[in-house]
């Protein structure tokens, strides 16, 4: 899953308190077709009820197209029961990758790792990047959350330059999401395909892409653009998660740590559903081959699943690049 090798960095982690209903991306069509024989409804049970605040119910919901359906009304705690959180941040550039989380870059995953850590300068020929005390080799990090909040502003101020980001789970302890989902997908005429960036148009299509079984939810890409020249750096963990005081624990890209539901059939396993009802599998299939006739949804049909999504690669990050049905507003 990793690899030692260093590419180029960037600092990620300005996001919002995602709901399935609504938040600020672009909607831009699609065309699909509306011949689906099979559709196959969302099983509630799949979920953990250790990832829930509270019992799933149904209620019935407005959707994208203006129609109305019964959907899951899944509150969440955004805490992970199948694996830990953590660790994203190494102590020393002695640490070996046990120590530390990955990152994530054109389309591979690495190690942050002391030795990650301690190349940056000489990796991105800039000797600004210094994260680390020279002498003791003590990695500078995040300690407090009142670190984390400031070190994880877009205008970070220079006191936290070169600072490894690290927010822990004990500051977002209380955190809960609400998220719908219809029971039943229903295929939208054309498809939503997702905003790529910060701002443009405002629309109901939501940034987030599902929820994994265990309530943690598929986030859009992490904006790694953003505040590179703040030479701050926020790893994800070995889940592909990281923390923000908003959003609390969500991931970036699927590793293969959360819980799946294997197929018989030797079909890639499944990992989720989108926020469209629709059910989202791992990217490869049990011999290691990746799907080639996904749809700009990075979706497919077939008779056993019916419509379902594959994830993109992690070191991508990214899991979907649309929805295929209509959601709940």
């Amino acid at each position: 899953m990793k690899t030692t090798k260093i590419q180029n960095l960037a600092l990620s982690f300005i996001l919002l308190a995602f709901t399935a209903c609504s938040d600020d991306d672009s909607n831009t069509d699609t065309e699909t077709s509306t011949d689906d024989e099979v559709t196959v409804s969302v099983q509630s049970d799949n979920f953990l009820s250790g990832g829930l605040s509270e019992a799933i119910s149904i209620e019935s919901r407005t959707l994208s197209d203006g129609t109305t359906a019964d959907c899951y009304k899944i509150v969440v705690t955004s805490t992970p029961t199948d694996h830990e959180m953590g660790p994203w941040c190494p102590d020393n550039i002695s640490d070996d990758a046990s120590a530390g989380g990955i990152w994530l870059e054109d389309g591979e995953v690495f190690d942050v790792d002391g030795a990650f850590v301690q190349n940056l300068a000489t990796f991105y020929n800039d000797d600004t990047w210094m994260m680390y005390d020279s002498e003791t080799g003590v990695i500078t990090k995040t300690s407090t959350i009142e670190e984390c909040e400031e070190a994880a502003n877009p205008n970070v101020g220079a006191e936290y330059e070169n600072y490894c980001v690290e927010c822990l789970p004990s500051y977002v302890a209380d955190i809960t999401h609400t998220y719908y989902i219809p029971v039943t997908p229903k295929k939208a005429t054309t498809a939503y395909v997702f905003a790529t960036g910060l701002g443009g148009t405002v629309s109901t299509v939501p940034s987030s892409r599902g929820i994994a079984f265990n309530g943690v939810v598929f986030d859009a890409p992490a904006p790694t653009d953003n505040i590179l020249a703040a030479y701050t750096l926020a790893p994800f963990d070995d889940a592909g998660g990281h923390i923000n005081l908003a959003a609390g624990y969500h991931y970036h890209a699927a590793t293969g740590l959360s819980t799946t539901i294997e197929q018989s059939d030797g079909h890639a396993a499944m990992i989720g559903y989108a926020f469209d009802g629709y059910g989202i599998y791992e990217n490869t299939d049990a011999s290691g081959n990746e799907y080639t006739d996904l749809d700009e949804s990075r979706g497919h049909y077939d008779e056993t699943r019916g419509y379902h999504y594959h994830v993109d690669e992690a070191g991508n990050n990214n899991f979907i690049d649309g929805l295929r049905g209509e959601y709940a507003l």
